[in-house]
């Protein structure tokens, strides 16, 4: 799509999005956006309007109540980029030579960074992430929840105000919470145009994705197919043995993708990142892995993906950010690898952050780690657990209901299934992959840093010596989750900022 004045707007391709323009000879709006049921697809071309109706048009496109960004231009006057509050995507924005650019894929915009940015690096190393318009590059900015980016040469990005939530509240006599539950995964899957014939699931075999699962099974009866990443560790046969009664339980589609992650160990000489390719390190730890089972449900037919995400912080007890906060405030983050530079920028980490928004900074940040490899895949995801009528239905739950997902828990149960499937006594996570992938794979990549350099170490944000220390435990001695988990880090970083800065 290409205004008068040459700018150009390529939308992402998909049945889920369309986008829609008006001009009034002056200005233009360009909307792109997550389709909603009961309208007519948007013409492709630029419809022209009085001044006043694109005064309506523009409006009425910043309160569309699924994911969209707004684009106004006109001439002599600054360009003005607007996210949507239903973030499920990412858009990152960089400018040169008077011209702005944008893109949710990160590499694209890489001829544009022009060097680290202490601060975001130093909190990805230290795993202290925070929803903000930085980004790990300078000269590369994100455009968060609701921000508006202003673009007159220079590029300015405001926020919006905060969103305030409501209080728990006491039940009155006869309340139904899990029909409200139920009433809120409806309201949220209905918000888009699911086709469901081409919609899939994805079931981890947690509470969230089995709460989101098991009710779109019982809505479409041998339609919704499934996939997933089979864990490694105590939590293994579990998962297996948990997501088999699902199934077998509530009316799946015939297809359940399984992914391996035991055949798979991350940092492989055939994964992208080693490689040297355009990784963000925003992307998936687990890059490799998603985009194997990406394709393999892309092959399957599919173009919508279904998940849990977000079914944490719904229920979390107390604002999940203060939760955050407070934990880190416990932890002194004293890893020995960290350099100088690292170790002041610590102080600032929290400095220029979002404000609260509808879904909470930690699944914001989860959504835009998940869908770069669903969105190169084909796939467009959706993730019924940041839609405002559950989260609203999780900010006044009482406790009880919060309280280690209890609201999930019950919900499962009212299928039939077991006490061990609503249960789980062990944890189902990625820990020991994470371990058996530094021992294997991650140790050479640890001591070519050391014995090649990296930016990291000339910025000041790594510390060889320190590197070196724990490097030398995590090959001696016995592996301990805490610290050396973070490592994956050190190497997710190391990897990114050689690819994006050679």
């Amino acid at each position: 799509m290409t205004d008068d004045d040459g700018s150009q707007v390529t939308p992402y391709t998909h049945p889920m999005v369309e986008q829609a323009a008006a001009t009034d000879g002056t200005r233009t709006a360009i909307t792109v956006r997550e389709r909603v049921p009961g309208r007519a697809a948007a013409p492709s071309a630029p419809v022209r309007v009085t001044a006043a109706e694109l005064d309506e048009i523009t409006a009425a496109a910043k309160r569309w109540p699924v994911d969209h960004v707004l684009i106004e231009i006109a001439a002599h006057r600054p360009v003005r980029v607007t996210a949507g509050a239903a973030r499920s995507t990412s858009l990152f924005l960089a400018h040169q030579a008077g011209v702005l650019h944008g893109s949710w894929d990160l590499a694209d915009l890489r001829p544009f960074a022009t060097g680290i940015n202490p601060k975001e690096a130093t909190r990805l190393l230290i795993y202290r992430p925070r929803y903000s318009t930085e980004t790990a590059f300078k000269g590369i900015h994100r455009l968060t929840e609701r921000a508006t980016a202003t673009f007159g040469g220079d590029l300015f990005i405001g926020y919006p105000d905060p969103i305030v939530h409501a209080e728990p509240r006491d039940l009155v006599d006869g309340a139904d919470v899990l029909a409200a539950f139920l009433d809120g995964i409806d309201t949220a899957l209905d918000a888009r145009p699911l086709e469901v014939d081409a919609t899939l699931c994805h079931l981890t075999g947690g509470l969230d994705s089995g709460s989101i699962g098991t009710r779109m099974a019982r809505r479409w009866p041998g339609l919704i197919d499934t996939a997933t990443l089979i864990v490694i560790g105590a939590g293994r046969q579990q998962q297996i043995r948990r997501r088999a009664e699902f199934r077998d339980r509530v009316p799946f589609g015939p297809n359940d993708l399984c992914l391996d992650t035991r055949d798979l160990l991350m940092f492989g000489p055939d994964c992208a990142r080693v490689r040297g390719e355009l990784v963000s390190p925003y992307d998936e730890p687990m890059h490799e892995h998603f985009t194997e089972l990406n394709a393999q449900i892309a092959a399957l037919g599919a173009h919508t993906v279904v998940t849990g995400l977000g079914g944490d912080e719904m229920v979390a007890v107390g604002s999940a950010e203060s939760a955050q906060a407070a934990a880190d405030k416990a932890d002194d983050f004293d890893l020995l690898w960290l350099g100088p530079r690292a170790r002041t920028a610590i102080e600032y980490g929290d400095d220029g952050i979002a404000p609260p928004a509808m879904a909470g900074g930690i699944t914001l940040q989860a959504a835009e780690t998940v869908a770069p490899p669903l969105l190169r895949a084909g796939l467009w995801p959706v993730h019924p657990f940041t839609d405002r009528a559950l989260i609203e239905l999780g900010d006044q739950l009482p406790f009880f209901w919060r309280e280690l997902k209890q609201l999930q828990r019950r919900h499962l149960a009212t299928f039939g299934l077991s006490h061990d499937a609503c249960n789980p006594t062990e944890r189902e996570s990625f820990a020991e992959l994470v371990q058996e992938s530094l021992v294997v794979n991650g140790l050479p990549l640890l001591r070519r840093i050391l014995r090649q350099g990296s930016p990291l170490i000339e910025a000041g944000l790594l510390d060889p010596d320190g590197l070196k220390t724990m490097t030398d435990a995590l090959e001696r001695e016995a592996y301990q989750e805490e610290p050396h988990s973070k490592l994956v880090e050190v190497i997710t970083l190391d990897l990114a900022v050689k690819a994006f800065l050679s």
